[in-house]
């Protein structure tokens, strides 16, 4: 018996947090180049690095929401999840007009999945599609053992993800605030950022606690209630 396919997300289990507006670059010219590219995909392969927290998961979903919005067929490949997979993952992606392939340092050194996804690469340039690729380094410091795959990878345009600053990590703090519809002011987001860490993943988690406390209690987030909110949570 064939092992079944594996389980690709949907476009509606899209979080309504990771989206191109609410991600905040220090380099202003990323943006217009990524709207671009989720519109038409007018550089077929598009490689993004950068160390963890970056945003790159965030770029890699937002994206595939971006395109669909605007009437292309996106999917989203994370490989952390389907290492050892790739083939049957790959096989399942027919007609897509963009392909977000997010995590390749997962598949780093495993011939199987590399070869699965140097095929996938192929199919897509050969039909005129987008691929959108996500590391924590560029391709020539991948442990990749196919150097065939490292090639195609190499060709891609490249972007380079840099940690935020403070002054970075304040605005996406308050752009997702306000897209759940919490109120918060400056000095409560200083506050914050003074006493947490200031990873995205942290932050977004921590986020998500404060709008999960600020409902049930029907409070503004003050720095008094969030003092209080991270109070009974440690």
């Amino acid at each position: 018996m064939s092992a079944p396919s594996p389980q690709l997300p949907l476009a509606l289990r899209y979080p309504p947090d990771q989206r191109l507006d609410t991600f905040v670059a220090n380099d202003p010219a990323l943006m217009p180049q990524l709207r671009d590219f989720a519109l038409a995909g007018a550089r077929r392969a598009l490689y993004v690095a950068g160390p963890a927290g970056t945003g790159k998961t965030h770029l890699a979903i937002a994206l595939c929401a971006q395109a669909e919005q605007l009437g292309r067929s996106a999917v989203y490949l994370p490989l952390r999840s389907l290492a050892g997979r790739v083939r049957a993952a790959a096989e399942a992606l027919q007609g897509h007009d963009l392909v977000a392939v997010d995590g390749l340092d997962a598949i780093a050194g495993d011939r199987d999945d590399e070869i699965a996804l140097f095929d996938l690469h192929n199919r897509l340039h050969d039909a005129g599609r987008s691929v959108f690729y996500t590391a924590d380094q560029p391709p020539e410091a991948l442990a990749l053992t196919l150097p065939d795959l490292r090639s195609r990878l190499a060709q891609s345009v490249r972007v380079a993800l840099a940690p935020l600053d403070d002054t970075g990590r304040h605005t996406l703090l308050r752009l997702r605030a306000e897209r759940r519809g919490l109120q918060v002011d400056a000095a409560t987001i200083d506050w914050l950022l003074r006493r947490v860490d200031r990873d995205l993943p942290a932050l977004t988690a921590l986020l998500d606690r404060l709008d999960r406390a600020s409902l049930a209690s029907q409070r503004r987030l003050t720095v008094p209630f969030v003092r209080q909110v991270l109070a009974e949570a440690s």
